[in-house]
């Protein structure tokens, strides 16, 4: 399985709303003691633990669908996880899918023409801003404090329903780690 979390590169980035999916990557890379390779021609931080990979395209949000199918492609890889930061949820949402639309999400579009949208998304959700022009400024600001606050118990569960998604079926996984709505407190 290739578990993918996307985000951006550097240290501007680091802790945006749009680099949940690192945040997942790093909890994941710590949690399995994965052993890092390295390969110039993934475009990404690639990890190994297992018979699994842990990846963090390091191409930009825009070209993440390189770096997943030039990883996807070398290891002849069926399944792929794609962790991501979606608007359409309020915060602290955890939902899971297969396939679907990319909904504007220019990680995911990217994804999509590169491998197809077959794969299995676990959508965190990062709420929206109060207008739509703001939403380039809002995906790569950091999150505020009150949600900071919740950030590691959120990324632990997503964590969770991920290692959970390499034994269960994603119905059973959904069924017991899906989160509707979480209330800041």
């Amino acid at each position: 399985m290739l578990i993918v979390g996307l985000g951006n590169p550097g240290p501007n980035y680091e802790k945006t709303r749009h680099n949940i999916g690192f945040m997942v990557i790093d909890e994941l890379v710590k949690r399995t003691q994965a052993s890092k390779i390295s390969n110039a021609s993934f475009k990404g931080e690639l990890f190994k633990f297992s018979n699994h990979f842990l990846l963090k395209p390091q191409t930009y949000m825009n070209l993440s669908g390189e770096s997943i199918a030039a990883v996807k492609n070398f290891y002849k890889i069926e399944n792929v996880i794609v962790i991501h930061d979606d608007l359409d949820l309020p915060f602290g949402t955890l939902r899971f899918k297969i396939g679907g639309g990319h909904g504007g999400h220019n990680g995911l579009r990217s994804t999509d023409a590169k491998i197809s949208p077959e794969y299995i998304r676990v959508r965190m959700g990062i709420g929206k801003p109060e207008h739509k022009g703001e939403v380039a400024s809002y995906v790569l600001s950091n999150f505020s404090a009150d949600e900071a606050k919740h950030l590691p118990q959120w990324i632990a569960q997503a964590a969770d329903a991920t290692e959970e998604l390499l034994k269960k079926s994603l119905d059973e996984v959904s069924a017991q780690h899906t989160v509707k709505k979480f209330q800041l407190k």
